[in-house]
């Protein structure tokens, strides 16, 4: 009966993701999709497929038996992270990790996770070896007493996959693609000395709020956050610009629909005043269901958790040619590196990297980065506390050498 249930989720879920926009055009072959498709993401089609998804939802995790625990009406999903769609990156929805079930699955085989204190995270055995990444952990000045992975885990897909990656339908993660020691051998220490710029903040969705903004309150933004997490880098050293522009009103409305399209036009203008600029960071705040309140307690403050997002520029069926991101791995290599001092320094603080089709402006530096600070239901505070742990990862990777 289980395998039967398996294969009637597995076609149930390829049936939902042909009824989604972007993939059904996917499959149509890349000239259709680069006429139909904008470099910006649809706002429509997105809308259309949340809709979709939403509605099929409840089929697929019945058929594959997803094992759910709510307590005080939150509803949590074991072994896959709630997809809660990013709103930061293509308007605000509700995922659900039946969609993509089985992509981030692992082996089943025991997990390896080291921890400082001698225990690991699963209850399982605990692997020998150096921590993967030890030269990071040891530049950072907060203790990683948190979780630490070795080299011979993140070598083995699965592992890597389970513990690291949320991969949307629209996109494809595979072996070829994903090398942890690839992305441990990059070296993003900064080589422009700070008497130039060197690390760019902006904001492709800068109308994006929290739950207690109002007229009394208007720093309450996403905006607000970057002024903050400027303010810290600053503090350590760096020459940093916020770029406050607003890019997803026109003519006083809300429109998202080319926003990202507007950001690369301000961005790109930016970077050519000043090439010294080698870190670019797009923070955004996610959109999640009510019931679901992104908080973590880091250092005694309410914190809200985070999430890198990286771009592919490539569907299930191959690249897509006219969104090409010479800097891919660069970019991915950024994102897992902070992940993974996160885990040792902060655990708990980072979702999984969400990995989706589109390119989304990555593509403008090596060290680029789309950063989703919580969701619509956190605070101002939380959001703001969040840029702490996240100063001190930045400065982690990035910090010069010698």
């Amino acid at each position: 009966m289980k395998d039967e249930a398996e294969d009637m989720a597995g076609r149930l879920a390829g049936f939902i993701l042909k009824q989604v926009p972007y993939y059904r055009m996917a499959e149509g072959g890349q000239e259709k999709l680069r006429r139909e498709l904008e470099p910006d993401p649809s706002y429509a089609d997105y809308l259309e497929s949340s809709r979709i998804l939403k509605e099929y939802e409840c089929l697929v995790r019945d058929l594959e038996g997803s094992s759910v625990l709510t307590s005080g009406g939150v509803t949590t999903y074991r072994d896959t992270e709630e997809l809660a769609d990013n709103s930061g990156a293509y308007g605000e929805n509700e995922l659900t990790d039946g969609a993509v079930q089985g992509q981030n699955q692992g082996k089943g085989q025991e997990d390896l996770i080291q921890t400082a204190g001698g225990q690991n995270q699963a209850g399982s055995r605990i692997s020998g070896g150096r921590p993967a990444g030890d030269a990071l952990l040891n530049k950072g000045t907060v203790s990683a007493s948190g979780i630490k992975y070795v080299s011979e885990q993140l070598a083995d897909y699965d592992f890597l996959m389970k513990h690291f990656y949320t991969v949307h339908p629209t996109t494809t993660a595979g072996r070829d693609m994903m090398s942890a020691g690839t992305f441990l051998s990059e070296n993003f220490a900064l080589t422009q000395g700070n008497d130039k710029p060197q690390i760019l903040i902006y904001h492709t969705h800068s109308q994006e709020e929290f739950t207690d903004f109002h007229e009394g309150n208007k720093e309450a933004t996403i905006v607000g956050v970057g002024n903050y997490l400027t303010e810290l880098l600053q503090q350590k050293g760096y020459n940093v610009i916020h770029d406050t522009s607003v890019y997803d009103l026109r003519d006083g409305k809300l429109d998202r629909s080319k926003a990202y399209t507007y950001a690369l036009e301000g961005v790109t203008a930016i970077l050519q005043k000043y090439p010294s600029i080698q870190v670019v960071l797009d923070i955004h705040r996610d959109g999640v269901k009510e019931t679901t309140h992104l908080v973590k307690e880091i250092n005694g403050k309410p914190t809200a958790t985070i999430m890198f997002f990286n771009g592919t520029s490539q569907t299930p069926e191959g690249p897509i040619e006219y969104l090409k991101n010479p800097y891919r791995t660069d970019n991915m290599a950024f994102s897992f590196q902070m992940k993974l001092c996160a885990d040792a320094c902060y655990p708990g603080f980072t979702r999984k990297i969400y990995l989706k089709g589109l390119r989304y402006n990555q593509h403008v530096r090596p060290c680029s980065a789309l950063i989703e600070v919580g969701a619509q239901n956190n605070t101002y505070e939380e959001a703001r506390n969040a840029m702490e742990p996240l100063a001190e990862l930045l400065d982690m990777v990035v910090r010069p050498e010698g």
